[in-house]
């Protein structure tokens, strides 16, 4: 059985990503102002931004939308003594698959794929909830 303090390491992984698709959104708001395609009061209200900036710009939008029910449970399990060796599995597949459709959107953004991976990191999240659930019926 492992630590219950071990489903953190997935959520470390997850704020890391968000950490790294800020940086790169800032990292191409920056180069499209140098390059001249943006200039930086287009950032104020960004309805109109150059596309690889506006990629990732929309990538980190994703980052606070499934993976918020994703920080809840396990927050969730960990108060609940629910963690195993299940649920972390279910964990960091979780975040391989978001760091997978992260990864797709901000490189070839092929939507096909980015739909896969969406989907896979839906299932996991829903079989995390599940599985918090299941516990605490038994508890």
């Amino acid at each position: 059985m492992p630590t219950s303090t071990a489903i953190f390491w997935p959520v470390i992984a997850q704020v890391a990503l968000i950490h790294a698709v800020y940086f790169l959104m800032l990292k191409r708001r920056y180069r499209a102002v140098r390059a001249g395609l943006a200039k930086a009061q287009d950032y104020w209200v960004p309805a109109i931004e150059p596309a690889p900036s506006a990629t990732a710009a929309r990538s980190l939008i994703n980052q606070f939308e499934l993976p918020v029910l994703f920080f809840l449970v396990c927050i969730l399990l960990y108060v609940a003594a629910g963690v195993n060796h299940v649920v972390l599995a279910a964990a960091w597949l979780f975040v391989l698959s978001r760091f997978a459709h992260a990864y797709v959107h901000v490189t070839s953004n092929r939507l096909k794929l980015r739909q896969r991976l969406f989907g896979a990191g839906f299932v996991f999240n829903f079989v995390l909830w599940l599985l918090f659930a299941v516990h605490i019926a038994r508890v």
